[in-house]
């Protein structure tokens, strides 16, 4: 089941829209009337600016707008629709519903994810910049071609203990004891072969380490312990190196590999993206006008380049667009 936080963050709630639409006007109009009293946009607005989704939702105006103007002709229209098909059929009408709950619509969902790209396609520019001969040629040193090999994952680790010494036992069908006990449904019916690199992301990180350190044919000698970051689960995997790919000499025959790696790093490298925004921040000039969202904004923005702060609703300045997620994860 899809995780909704994951796929509509920064979605502009109802109270949220009315907030920043004062942001955006600077005009003090009625949004509600009663008898005896009357709620207008600089009450609501001073009311609510603290709080924390209505300043998510700021910052991501900011963003969306600024890497739209310094990328904006990096993505195309294309692009974004394909994206969004892809969630479509991986998601189905589950999709529709996360949509829905969060108060979004097709096109502010596509607004979204066409954000999302802008930044990667900054963050993209950016790692490429770094990939020099040196780079290639350390990325190199620590990179593993790929291997065959079999797993077995479980989620109870005395279970896995017991398979592996089954495992271990001479004549073991290693192949047939995937498909008895492995949880892993995209690998043990085929008796839990899958073939990785160091750059692939299809097994855990310990499991790859753990295989890369056996020789052909050979079983591991102990369980392999994985925590899953995303939802904190731990499973645990019985390993079986089948066969090793021979190192090239030269690392210009992995380049595209190590290209597409090293950038999938820093698209994820919380860090390194935190700098390329703060970067376009920057260079748009972007200032705080309202103490109110200084500190959310201070992530990206030195205190020297934020103004002196104003509370009144009537001196805040805001620009206005929406912004996607992710992630990955991310910004």
């Amino acid at each position: 089941m899809m995780k909704t936080k994951n796929i509509l963050a920064g979605a502009v709630t109802l109270f949220a829209a009315v907030t920043l639409a004062a942001c955006s006007t600077g005009t003090n109009k009625d949004i509600v009337t009663m008898k005896g009293n009357t709620i207008d946009v600089s009450e609501f607005y001073e009311r609510v600016k603290t709080n924390q989704q209505a300043q998510q939702v700021l910052l991501s105006m900011v963003i969306n707008d600024v890497f739209e103007e310094q990328y904006g002709k990096k993505v195309s229209s294309k692009e974004v629709d394909e994206a969004y098909d892809k969630m479509v059929k991986q998601y189905g009408e589950s999709l529709t519903a996360a949509l829905t709950s969060a108060g979004l619509t097709q096109e502010t969902y596509k607004q979204q994810i066409r954000a999302n790209k802008l930044v990667e396609f900054a963050v993209k520019e950016a790692a490429e910049k770094e990939l020099t001969d040196e780079k290639y040629k350390e990325l190199y040193e620590a990179y593993t071609p790929e291997v065959t090999a079999q797993i077995i994952k479980l989620g109870d680790e005395a279970k896995a203990n017991e398979i592996l010494a089954q495992a271990q036992a001479e004549g073991a069908d290693f192949a047939q004891l995937a498909k008895d006990h492995s949880t892993d449904t995209a690998t043990k019916e085929n008796g839990g072969t899958v073939k990785f690199d160091s750059t692939s992301t299809t097994v855990p990180n310990e499991v790859k380490t753990a295989v890369f350190a056996l020789n052909d044919g050979q079983v591991g000698a102990s369980v392999v312990k994985s925590v899953n970051l995303s939802n904190y689960q731990t499973s645990y995997y019985v390993v079986k190196l089948n066969t090793k790919s021979e190192k090239a000499a030269d690392w210009k025959e992995y380049k595209d590999t190590l290209k597409d790696s090293f950038i999938k790093s820093k698209q994820n490298d919380a860090t390194f993206v935190k700098g390329i925004i703060s970067e376009a921040f920057k260079t748009a000039n972007v200032k705080v006008k309202d103490q109110a969202f200084q500190g959310i904004m201070s992530q990206y923005i030195t205190t020297g380049d934020s103004s002196s702060a104003s509370s009144s609703a009537s001196s805040t300045e805001a620009s206005s667009s929406s912004e996607t997620q992710e992630s990955s994860s991310d910004q």
